[in-house]
């Protein structure tokens, strides 16, 4: 078993659930622990008056940390997880052993991208539902193979979307929207990093993940064929495989 354990944050809008494909097999190579994030999943958002920010998430994530006695761990998510291991390593990098980014980016939002999940922020509240958002959603983080050949994986997504609290879908959108861009953060970890991405990811393409991986200072990426945005979803075994040949190098 590895010295380090492995923490996995889950994309939106799911919630841990979505490792279960890979759990057992990670599990088998070092400590792993995937917790819901605040207000989606089994975690009450907390009742407070301050904005929505990622950097609150992130003292979550610490605070966690503290309770299970973990003074430094890999750390690493997929999509929104991506985001908030960034912003944990903005907030503690010297809690971090090494990164795992899953499917994600460095980059903040574009004025049309934050508008647009404020948009989504509101309906969620308004609505006081989110049936619509999995429709909206899945044909952006499914890959083409995967919504026509995998209806099991479909419906795994589906429902976890449709179980989501419309106040934490709103939370998580403003949050995100409010995030800064990663990119220095990210050229100051001293620490080795993983960065994985589905070849047939149209969220956070290729491309960006190459930037990701460019931009970190001892960085390995990995393209993940037949995935779209949700890679440990898709395509489990590829996933498992990367994240475990990289520990037994460099953790």
């Amino acid at each position: 078993m590895t010295k380090l354990p492995l923490v996995l944050l889950h994309a939106f809008p799911l919630d841990s659930r979505m490792w279960n494909r890979v759990r057992d097999p990670l599990a088998e190579h070092t400590r792993l622990i995937t917790p819901d994030q605040r207000g989606l999943g089994r975690t009450r958002l907390p009742e407070t008056d301050r904005a929505p920010s990622l950097d609150d998430a992130a003292l979550d994530v610490l605070a966690m940390l503290d309770k299970l006695e973990l003074d430094r761990v890999v750390l690493g998510g997929c999509s929104m997880g991506g985001y908030l291991t960034m912003a944990v390593l903005r907030a503690a990098p010297e809690r971090i052993g090494g990164l795992v980014l899953i499917d994600t980016k460095a980059g903040a939002d574009t004025p049309e991208a934050a508008a647009n999940r404020l948009s989504v922020a509101d309906r969620a509240e308004a609505e006081e539902q989110t049936g619509w958002l999995a429709t909206a959603m899945l044909p952006k983080l499914l890959s083409v193979g995967t919504r026509y050949r995998r209806p099991d994986i479909v419906e795994t997504v589906r429902d976890q979307i449709e179980s989501q609290p419309p106040a934490g879908v709103a939370w998580a959108q403003r949050a995100m929207a409010a995030r800064p861009d990663s990119t220095e953060a990210l050229r100051a970890a001293g620490v080795p990093a993983l960065v994985l991405v589905g070849q047939e990811d149209g969220i956070t393409p290729p491309e960006q993940a190459r930037a990701m991986a460019e931009a970190l200072p001892a960085a390995e990426l990995v393209e993940v064929p037949r995935a779209g945005h949700l890679s440990p979803l898709e395509e489990p075994a590829a996933v498992t495989e990367a994240i475990t040949a990289w520990y037994r190098t460099h953790c």
